[in-house]
């Protein structure tokens, strides 16, 4: 059962890193900020390795205590440690990589997505604005993409939609949504609930989702 907000995020990360479980060949993830930077610390499969947009790849779980070092931050600025054989690239480096088709897949928030998989996730209108960053970049240069973000709003409000009402960040490039409940895939502008949690069900998905979904059958349990 689902006790906190913070619960709710790793539960979130870590059934995003088993997406990554069985990769054989050497792929390249970026992680994007908030939820995404904590699949990191969940990721056991030596072939990924972790791309942060600000410069680094090879990026290791968190830092804590002695292992921190203040010159390694990933995108969400929080102390991260080094994989081995990590390497460092200026800005205009990194991005080239991203918009160039290198990183298999991304992982990033998002305030809103819809049954279509469209996506927006860089600005709330009348809110703070920081501006698109390099979210635009990752959804269009990525082989893959992932969304962790929680089912609903801090007040309960629809983050799964039938059409996204913010202003968007893609159009129809989600493949993957993960939240602390469900887990959907997006086919060909359909979208289909595959996993759901142990602690939920599908008549409460479709009392917080509104978007329409098909179910797969058979419905899977999220691994945690």
């Amino acid at each position: 059962m689902i006790t906190s907000v913070d619960d709710a995020k790793i539960r979130i990360a870590k059934r995003i890193a088993h997406e990554f479980d069985n990769c054989n060949d050497i792929t390249f993830v970026n992680v994007g900020v908030g939820i995404p930077s904590l699949v990191v610390n969940y990721i056991s499969n030596p072939n990924v390795v972790i791309h942060s947009e600000n410069g680094m790849l090879g990026v290791g779980p968190h830092a804590e205590g002695s292992d921190i070092d203040f010159n390694l931050i990933n995108a969400s600025r929080q102390h991260v440690t080094l994989t081995e054989g990590c390497s460092f690239m200026d800005s205009a480096a990194s991005f080239a990589m991203i918009r160039g088709g290198h990183i298999d897949a991304c992982v990033i928030g998002a305030f809103e997505v819809d049954q279509y998989g469209n996506v927006s996730n860089w600005i709330i209108p009348s809110g703070k604005k920081l501006g698109v960053g390099g979210a635009m970049d990752l959804v269009s240069g990525s082989k893959r993409v992932i969304i962790a973000m929680r089912h609903t709003g801090k007040d309960g409000s629809i983050k799964i939609k039938k059409k996204c009402s913010l202003p968007i960040t893609a159009y129809g490039k989600v493949d993957l949504l993960v939240t602390e409940l469900a887990v959907f895939k997006f086919y060909y502008g359909k979208m289909y609930l595959c996993e759901i949690a142990a602690d939920t069900s599908i008549d409460y998905i479709k009392s917080i989702t509104e978007a329409e979904f098909e179910v797969c059958e058979p419905l899977k349990t999220i691994r945690l």
